[in-house]
């Protein structure tokens, strides 16, 4: 009986001698008989838990609070601070790392700070929790199945959870009237969350500001200053450099700008994403303070796309009517994604047109040297801190600021009367000096470099498998729909066929050339179509067509469709 299983390689083909192999786990009686998840975690190697050692050692971190660790810290406890989430009743996916407050200047400037749970406190390296975080690298998100990088035990620890004092690192930002950033600290710090959010809770609170309780009032006028005032400044300021966003729903609610690759507005919940404006501000401050202390550091990168990914799209954009172009095929820029995310939305096929436009882009790296972000329109560097028990980029990062608070110097020589605030923007520029040891520069400078490449193949694992699920997901839906009909949108064009995107579900099918029995049709790569000998029909980029659902093959993710309608007509086989 054919069966659906893992198998662990013992030895390799060598000359005549066939490979031997051990099942290590039976799937199912076949592909579709095999949960998606358990296929995509055997196919990507992913850990789905943790060992007995793992667990235990987990089970012996501090569980309270130790006031004697907060006595060096500023302390942020009397301060109103919340935290938003995607479903309090999701709580394996709810890991809180970061808690929030604004606050009025005597100078009337914003001050927003971002708190993030001090992981590293509790994580130390080369510990065996550290150990087993840095092989993992990332948590994955797999649907409704969430792959940790830490065992839950540390998540339910340290998720800043109401009513309880945490230890955190918080980026505190400093904004005019305008939304300008002024300046920023990062340090060392003892917080309380007063409020735990959802997203809804937060758009019910602001829809109705109102009606709002007394008791509430307080919360809710923070709310709107964050969301209605000052987000909305700051993602001015973003667009005014040239960035830009994509209308689209992400993959998973959990995912952030990291693995995305860009900003994204979504109409699902815009809340989030004005959020996101001001932790993607966080990051880039740290990024600053790293690159202008001179220490060590882990930088994410983007190059700018390749010409040849963007060339179909933009045909399929001027087939569908709208005038797309860019100022040079030779240097693509942010300012040319912005100005094309402006077009694309006066299509009524925007939906499709922005997805297609997501895949353009290259994924983000990992490096040791900062460089140029380009789906964040940062042409100086970028990193990751506000995930911490997430991704261990964070961690690393939330560990080289600490070194910096308990080691760092902060004048030339001790003989120097007065020195910087290393904690402050304010020093940047001011450094003529080795911030750290010499032995601790060094040690982290070879760790990083080390580490970079593998830490990107975990992020290109997780990224692979997240995308694994997402095709099985579509197949398992269209099987049900063999041999029903879909309005669609030819998105792609090659000499064995055209692939058409079923908008309603986002799913992509392949049109075989091999199934159009009525004429025979040849390949023009220059027009981007395939045209019929006789009866000059052609189906080309941009052309609305009708399809069947053919046949699905469920493990391999293909989806095969026949037309029946659509393309268009071309006068004399032009």
């Amino acid at each position: 009986m054919d069966h659906l299983v893992h198998v662990s390689v013992v030895r390799y083909p060598i000359g005549e001698h066939p490979p031997v192999g051990q099942v290590t786990r039976i799937l199912g009686s076949d592909a579709e008989a095999a949960a998606d998840t358990d296929i995509v975690c055997c196919k990507h190697d992913l850990s789905q838990r943790f060992n007995e050692e793992i667990e235990k050692t987990a089970s012996e971190l501090p569980m309270t609070f130790d006031p004697q660790s907060g006595e060096k810290r500023a302390d942020w406890r009397d301060v109103l601070t919340f935290t938003f989430t995607e479903d309090t009743q999701r709580d394996s996916l709810s890991f809180i790392e970061t808690a929030f407050t604004l606050e009025r200047t005597e100078e009337n400037d914003w001050q927003f700070a971002v708190h993030i749970s001090d992981i590293a406190h509790y994580i130390q390296a080369e510990s065996l929790l550290d150990k087993i975080a840095r092989k993992r690298g990332t948590t994955v998100y797999l649907g409704e199945k969430v792959l940790s990088m830490l065992p839950e035990m540390v998540t339910k620890c340290y998720s800043l959870k109401p009513d309880q004092d945490f230890l955190t690192i918080s980026v505190i930002m400093t904004f005019d009237k305008n939304g300008q950033l002024l300046e920023y600290t990062i340090e060392p710090t003892v917080i309380k969350v007063d409020h735990q959010l959802t997203y809804p809770e937060v758009q019910s609170i602001l829809g109705s500001l109102d009606q709002v309780p007394k008791k509430q009032q307080p919360l809710a006028d923070k709310l709107k200053d964050l969301f209605f005032t000052l987000s909305p400044l700051v993602k001015a300021q973003r667009l005014q450099r040239g960035g830009f966003e994509l209308q689209l729903e992400p993959r998973s609610p959990y995912q952030d700008e990291g693995r995305v690759g860009t900003l994204i507005a979504s109409s699902r919940t815009p809340i989030r994403s004005l959020l996101t404006e001001l932790v993607v501000l966080a990051n880039k401050s740290v990024a600053n303070h790293l690159r202008a202390l001179g220490v060590p550091g882990i930088y994410c990168t983007q190059p700018e796309p390749d010409w040849e990914e963007l060339e179909d799209l933009l045909k399929l954009a001027q087939n569908l009517g709208l005038e797309v172009s860019l100022e040079s095929e030779e240097e693509i820029t942010p300012q040319d994604y912005y100005n094309l995310t402006q077009m694309l939305g006066k299509s009524p096929h925007v939906h499709v047109l922005n997805y297609l436009l997501h895949e353009t882009l290259k994924s983000s790296k990992y490096n040791s040297h900062p460089g140029s972000h380009f789906g964040l329109a940062y042409d100086d560097c970028y990193t990751h801190c506000v995930s911490p028990g997430k991704r261990y980029v964070d961690l690393l990062i939330q560990r080289v600021l600490k070194l910096v608070f308990s080691e760092g110097r902060d004048r030339r020589t001790k003989q120097t009367k007065t020195g910087v605030n290393l904690f402050s923007s304010s020093c940047h520029g001011n450094i003529n000096w080795n911030v750290l040891p010499p032995n601790r520069q060094e040690e982290l400078e070879e760790t990083f470099h080390f580490l970079v490449t593998y830490l990107n193949d975990r992020e290109k694992t997780a990224e692979e498998a997240e995308k694994d699920l997402e095709g099985l997901q579509k197949a398992e839906k269209m099987k049900e729909r063999t041999g029903k009909v879909f309005k669609g949108l030819i998105t792609g064009v090659q000499s064995y066929g055209f692939f058409v995107e079923i908008e309603d579900l986002l799913v992509e099918g392949l049109v075989h050339v091999s199934s159009l029995k009525d004429d025979w049709y040849e390949y023009r790569s220059r027009h981007g179509c395939l045209v019929g000998r006789k009866n000059h029909i052609a189906y080309r980029l941009g052309d609305e067509v009708e399809v069947e659902v053919k046949s699905v093959d469920y493990y391999r993710q293909q989806i095969d469709l026949v037309t029946v309608g659509g393309g268009s007509t071309i006068n004399n086989g032009n």
